[in-house]
């Protein structure tokens, strides 16, 4: 079977294109390749008969219909998205053009080609809606964790942006019938990711031995999940969910920034052993982003039981693994570390301190 990836060549997308083509299924994946895309994160499967890649985009409907039209897709996996919340805050016209205005461009695509498929091609197309938990707003300490019956309270252009993504694909299943499942996950982290990111982003200074720099007093709370965990929740979702659900993806694994960037520190200490002093000594706390919600928090119960799917890395195990990653692929590190990196952390971080650092 042959599933339509949008985004496979971001940093969630292309881990699961490299895990589906692993587990042998044909992938077509477009992505406009736009700063964060990145088509190296795709170099080992390169020439594999069963990838796909066509650079394109999604508002793109007479590609997109052709895309449907020759290779006559069982699910799509929409992960297209513009996705960094600080970014939104300078710039939010990108964010309301990917994310709204294409998520609705390639859902009436594909509602156009659904409808002249067969009744059996109809049954069993999906359409996975990627999106994330940003949507529900913020928690206090004591409030219970978001669920997939949490109000929309969205509070940054970028978590708008994709709230407005959400009701779209919600309404092309209720008023057209479309086969439409959505995903909310917490923060992910792991291979590939653009280090404007904070996990990426403070592993690379770490190794650099320059400052780690961290919002506001370091205390905003996430849950964290590995990105392979989430590639294996949306593969779970689109085989086993129900049409029309929502189901909300998580790590069980809430910690302030400040305890993310600590174990790091002791993480790179840890595996570098270049007998330097701690790094923890980096920390340098810098002005707060506007508007930067206090927690995120999933409670994720649906997924484990009527799915029955839960994360096999914990924060611990995953985390290991993301250092390691990026301590072995320098060539990466280098290629993303140029150009546009470079002129948004001096367009983001220029007044909150030391330019070429970075915070989240």
């Amino acid at each position: 079977m042959t599933w339509l990836v949008t985004g496979g060549a971001g940093f969630i997308g292309s881990n699961l294109v490299l895990r589906e083509v692993a587990r042998g299924r044909r992938i077509v994946n477009l992505d406009a390749l736009s700063y964060a895309g990145n088509i190296s994160n795709l170099e080992t499967i390169a020439g594999d008969p069963n990838h796909v890649f066509v650079k394109g985009d999604i508002a793109d409907t007479t590609l997109v219909t052709a895309l449907l039209d020759e290779h006559r897709p069982t699910a799509i996996l929409h992960l297209a998205a513009e996705s960094h919340v600080d970014r939104s805050i300078v710039d939010a016209a990108s964010f309301v053009m990917t994310n709204v205005v294409g998520t609705y461009k390639l859902l009436d695509a594909t509602l156009q080609w659904w409808r002249r498929q067969g009744e059996a091609e109809r049954a069993a197309f999906r359409f996975l809606h990627v999106s994330t938990d940003e949507v529900y707003g913020s928690l206090g300490p004591t409030d219970p964790a978001f669920n997939e019956g949490t109000p929309y309270a969205p509070n940054s252009p970028y978590s708008a942006s994709k709230a407005a993504s959400d009701h779209f694909a919600r309404a092309y299943h209720h008023t057209h019938g479309l086969p439409v499942l959505t995903t909310h996950c917490s923060n992910n982290y792991g291979p590939f990711q653009f280090p404007e990111k904070l996990i990426p982003l403070m592993i690379l200074n770490a190794l650099e031995r320059r400052p780690l720099p961290v919002y506001g007093d370091g205390l905003n709370v996430r849950d964290w999940l590995y990105v392979d965990d989430h590639a294996a929740a949306l593969t779970t979702v689109v085989e086993c969910g129900r049409v029309g659900e929502v189901y909300d993806i998580g790590g069980r694994a809430e910690m302030t920034n400040l305890d993310v960037v600590t174990r790091l520190c002791d993480l790179v200490d840890l595996i570098v052993d270049d007998g330097g002093p701690s790094r923890r000594g980096l920390i340098t706390y810098v002005k707060d982003r506007p508007g930067h919600d206090r927690r995120y928090a999933i409670d994720d119960t649906k997924l484990r039981t009527e799915l029955d799917f839960s994360p096999r890395e914990t924060f611990g195990s995953g985390l290991d693994k993301t250092v390691r990653w990026y301590l072995g692929h320098p060539g990466w590190v280098a290629g993303v570390k140029s150009g546009e990196y470079r002129k948004w952390l001096d367009t983001n971080y220029g007044t909150r301190g030391d330019a070429n650092t970075g915070a989240t």
